[in-house]
């Protein structure tokens, strides 16, 4: 409930300021004692019966709930995934340059799609991204561990690495 509602019943269950039970307590006893006690009276749970009251400085509630939403939030890693995009042509120093990046990519921590593109009629050799995707594995193994099989869509073929856990 909002500081300024009003509770629209007669008598509420109420918790204290230090978390005991008050008791089931008329409506306006429960607003007077919020005030003497300097706090605000916030509605808990609307659909008990009947509802449930408790004494808080909503202010300070509402600060360290932000405060713990943000500590939360500096907790968490995010994982990204990285695309790197190879064609059935892509020649070897090119193809070592990749491996590189695919490397570096998993080794912070980030999952990695890698693409192979065809074009026009290259679409006819799938087996030359097949096998180039399978070469990308092979140089990856010790680092990676493929998540997502390749797959064609399309004149595409793709696949997902995964960093391997960390002993």
């Amino acid at each position: 409930m909002r500081r300024n509602e009003q509770i629209r019943v007669r008598e509420v269950r109420l918790i204290g300021a230090e978390g005991e039970q008050l008791g089931i307590v008329d409506r306006l006893a429960a607003l007077q004692m919020a005030r003497e006690a300097g706090m605000d009276l916030v509605e808990v749970a609307a659909t008990a019966d009947p509802p449930v009251c408790r004494i808080m400085d909503y202010g300070r509630f509402k600060y360290e709930a932000q405060k713990k939403k943000q500590e939360a939030k500096k907790r968490q890693t995010v994982i990204q995934i990285k695309e790197i995009k190879l064609r059935p042509k892509t020649d070897e120093h090119d193809y070592q340059t990749k491996v590189g990046h695919i490397r570096r990519f998993i080794e912070s921590g980030d999952r990695c799609k890698v693409t192979i593109f065809f074009r026009g009629r290259e679409i006819v050799h799938k087996d030359r991204g097949q096998t180039m995707l399978d070469r990308v594995v092979e140089d990856t193994k010790d680092i990676a561990k493929v998540e997502q099989e390749a797959r064609a869509e399309g004149r595409t073929l793709h696949m997902m690495l995964t960093p391997l856990p960390k002993k």
